[in-house]
């Protein structure tokens, strides 16, 4: 997301704080002391696909990070006035089948067969949806990981589409 927005220059800590303290790392306690800094945040429009553009045919792959049984509709959405399924065609890669118990990515070799198996190739453009916008960067920053640099985010992702009674909807497996 910090890319998106024109930061050049972005790392993961890989595994959160809950890896670091465990690794022993240093921590600093008390008060910040924050450093006055100017961020000019301009969105790349080109990162970003709207449902308009979806319903078009923006002419990419769908992968939904949803869990597989809310993706195919087994379990319904959480949110109220959404509709249970997925976008026609979308394929499903759960965020959780990206990371390891511990918190961190998984191996390079795991990744890039965790996205053989949905059918994606992470070198090649793709939309990354979820339920709100947020769990689909993981899908992006996997991908980044293997080398892809053209996985595009629909931010407005299930809870748009899925709560719009006139987008297409489809239950089951893709």
């Amino acid at each position: 997301m910090l890319r998106h927005f024109g930061a050049g220059q972005v790392a993961v800590l890989d595994g959160g704080l809950g890896k670091w303290t465990a690794e022993g790392r240093p921590l600093e306690h008390g008060t910040a002391s924050p450093r006055t800094a100017r961020f000019p945040a301009e969105a790349r429009a080109d990162e970003v696909v709207s449902k308009q553009q979806l319903i078009n045919g923006a002419g990419l792959p769908v992968v939904d990070a949803r869990p597989r049984a809310r993706f195919e509709g087994r379990e319904p959405d959480p949110r109220p006035a959404v509709a249970d399924g997925h976008i026609p065609g979308a394929r499903n890669l759960p965020m959780g089948e990206l990371y390891r118990e511990d918190g961190t990515l998984r191996s390079d070799d795991e990744l890039s067969r965790a996205f053989a198996a949905a059918g994606i190739d992470p070198a090649r453009p793709f939309v990354a949806s979820c339920g709100s916008g947020v769990t689909a960067n993981s899908l992006i920053l996997a991908a980044r990981r293997l080398g892809g640099r053209d996985a595009r985010l629909y931010d407005g992702s299930w809870s748009e589409w899925g709560a719009d009674p006139a987008t297409p909807k489809e239950i089951g497996a893709s």
